[in-house]
């Protein structure tokens, strides 16, 4: 790893002032990364420099055909003033998928961990201490070959920023969600695996209908029986079933049409952990609305790295309006919210080998 230390680094008061109030993506760190690939040579030593614009050909080649990926990771303020990352290996190997399938060259899982290590050491300073917030990382690849012809791209660029970041939504309160019917995120075969930037563009028409139906997120269906409940927005989703002790945690299987949430797969885990059947099955929207209207379903949430856990309150679709129990964020839901964020921030064991910490 090169270094340039940037000598226009903000404050350590101006700083403690953006870190205190984060918001989300308002404020980025004083430095990124930055890694070259060709096609003849491979990767080039990696660059920690001061953050600033990058400068690019009109021509190159992201601009006109989105050859691009991207990951959202964390890194959590430990009881102790350290700092650990939360299963980096996982947004490791999904970012290399995620190259593969849109034909970007797969960095290799330790120079893609170096990278995120060495950004979190830099800019320390800037990861939040309040439990719930964390340094948001967001690793990402673009191809910079400059030229107009359609084809994989030679060159291609992989960069890491990152921004203090608090609440995406806010945990006591459950987001609506309007269930788009209209639109479909991926199809079999498509580009649903995988984290690019085409899937989330082409989502924010979507976005806009539920915006415009008065709604936080929406829901995506499965694109060929028009049916099945996939993911939200930027999230993946679970349902529960009964309460208390006896109740059973779902989501949607992965059908490949899906995106391996790494939060998703980290619930179905710490759902078994606090003792709850946990089960990934096909759900309709006829089997929610039918959940919810006679009570079998208790509670919904979404997660992500962003918003780690989500309650979901009312649902809305062209075939109506049902609301989950009360509305209101859910005993079970905040239960994995809560134990889940314990581990990342290590106030609760990790029994899984998910927490690695960096060394300051």
């Amino acid at each position: 790893m090169k270094y340039r230390q940037s000598t226009t680094a903000v404050s350590a008061a101006d700083r403690a002032e953006k870190v205190a109030n984060p918001g989300f993506g308002k404020y980025y760190t004083d430095h990124m990364v930055i890694c070259e690939w060709n096609e003849a040579t491979g990767w080039d030593e990696p660059e920690l420099i001061p953050y600033g614009p990058l400068s690019l050909d009109p021509a190159t080649a992201v601009f006109h055909y989105g050859q691009e990926i991207f990951e959202g990771m964390k890194a959590y303020r430990q009881p102790d003033g350290g700092i650990s990352l939360f299963r980096p290996d996982a947004n490791a190997s999904r970012f290399a998928r995620s190259a593969n399938r849109l034909a970007l060259p797969e960095m290799p899982i330790e120079l893609f961990i170096e990278t995120i290590e060495e950004l979190v050491k830099m800019d320390a300073g800037w990861v939040p201490d309040e439990i719930g917030e964390a340094l948001y990382l967001r690793p990402f690849m673009i191809a910079t070959e400059v030229g107009l012809g359609v084809r994989p791209t030679n060159k291609a660029t992989y960069l890491l920023i990152a921004t203090p970041a608090g609440a995406y939504f806010d945990p006591s309160k459950a987001v609506s969600v309007w269930i788009s019917t209209e639109y479909v995120r991926a199809a079999q075969g498509g580009t649903g695996e995988a984290k690019c930037g085409g899937n989330y563009a082409a989502s924010l028409v979507a976005q806009k209908a539920a915006a415009k139906e008065g709604c936080d997120q929406v829901v995506w269906i499965d694109a060929k029986e028009r049916k099945w409940i996939e993911e939200m927005g930027g999230m993946n989703l679970y349902f529960v079933k009964g309460k208390g002790a006896d109740a059973t945690v779902i989501t949607p299987k992965l059908t490949g049409t899906l995106l391996p949430g790494i939060t998703r797969d980290s619930i179905l885990s710490v759902a078994k952990d606090l003792g709850y059947k946990t089960d990934e099955v096909m759900l309709s929207i006829d089997d929610w609305r039918d959940g919810v209207t006679s009570g079998d379903i208790t509670e919904i949430f979404a997660c992500g790295t962003a918003a780690v856990v989500s309650p979901v309150g009312q649902a809305k679709s062209a075939m109506g309006t049902w609301v989950t129990g009360d509305g209101q964020p859910g005993p079970i839901t905040m239960q994995i919210r809560n134990h889940l964020l314990g581990i990342q921030h290590g106030t609760i064991a990790d029994k899984h080998g998910w927490v690695k910490k960096v060394s300051l």
